[in-house]
Formats: C-alpha cells, structure tokens, sequence
C-alpha cells in the first residue's frame, strides 16, 4: 500500500486526487481498520463480503486517497509515562499558522493541533510526564514562540479514546 503518501489534511502540493465518494463497503472498511488497525486483508474481506483482491485494492485506495492518513497503535498515555494530559489554547499572530504549527509539531509530548475559531486560535493536546514537564513545556517552550501572544491550559482529569461504532 502507498502508506508513504499520508495526508496531513490541507494538501498543499496538490498530490492528492479529489475526493471521491464512499460506499457502504469503504465505510465499513474504515470502521473496521479503525477498531483494529491490524485487522488482516482476509478477515476484512470475509467481514465486509468481498474478495481479498477488492479488499486490497479498496485499502489500497483509501491510502491513495489521503481518507486513510496512516495506521497507529491507541496508546494508555498513563501506562505509558506521561501521567498528565492538558489542552492549551493559544492566541496567535495574525497570519502565523504555519509558522506556529511547525514549532508545535516539535515539541514533545503534542497529539494534537487544531487551528481554530472563536476565542482562541489553537487548540494544542499534549501528554507529558508529570506537572513539572507540562509546565517546562508551556513557560519555557511555548511562551518563548515569538507568534504565540498568549496561552491557557486546561489540565485533563480523565480522558477516554471513543471506539469506533463496530
């Protein structure tokens, strides 16, 4: 499968063809690489009742696509070593996204980023150590981004990874 050409959302180099609809057997493929990214091309194609060649060739599509960007493991951050999750919200410099975005993309312990609307312009999941790493990371490390005006963390008591509807 070309899993080397995963989408990171915008395609800015135009590599990725338009989208393209999918079926009642694309969706239940997606649902069930989504419950089980190491599910077998044999036991995909039993599930959603076609042949192993249509289900490699519609993997293989979806990957092509950009709708599948990638296979991962779901990881239990605790068990993991990083005993604290935060979500930090960031006001930024008009017009620094992608300026900002890369530098975020280094730091450790980042899950996610989101460029959003309203009170704030970045959304930032991070999983770190402990209390003292998150804060290392937010007075050290973000608050010396130069596009970063301002910053606000929101310290996650639990966090639960929703399965996929089976």
């Amino acid at each position: 499968m070309a899993s080397e050409q995963m989408a990171e959302g915008a395609d800015p180099g135009g590599r990725l063809p338009p989208p393209r609809p999918l079926d009642s057997i694309d969706q239940d493929i997606l649902r069930m690489l989504q419950a089980d990214g190491r599910a077998s091309i044999r036991s995909v194609a039993e599930r959603v009742h076609v042949s192993r060649a249509n289900a490699y060739a519609r993997i293989n599509r979806l990957v092509e696509d950009g709708v599948i960007r990638g296979f991962g493991a779901r990881v239990d951050h605790q068990r993991a070593g990083h005993g604290t999750s935060a979500y930090i919200t960031l006001k930024i410099d008009q017009n620094s996204w992608r300026i900002v975005r890369e530098q975020l993309r280094q730091l450790p312990g980042a899950s996610h980023i989101a460029l959003m609307g309203g009170d704030f312009d970045v959304l930032l999941m991070v999983h770190v150590a402990d209390n003292r790493a998150l804060r290392e990371l937010v007075l050290t490390r973000l608050q010396a981004i130069p596009e970063v005006l301002s910053t606000r963390t929101l310290l996650v008591f639990e966090e639960e990874d929703l399965e996929p509807p089976a």
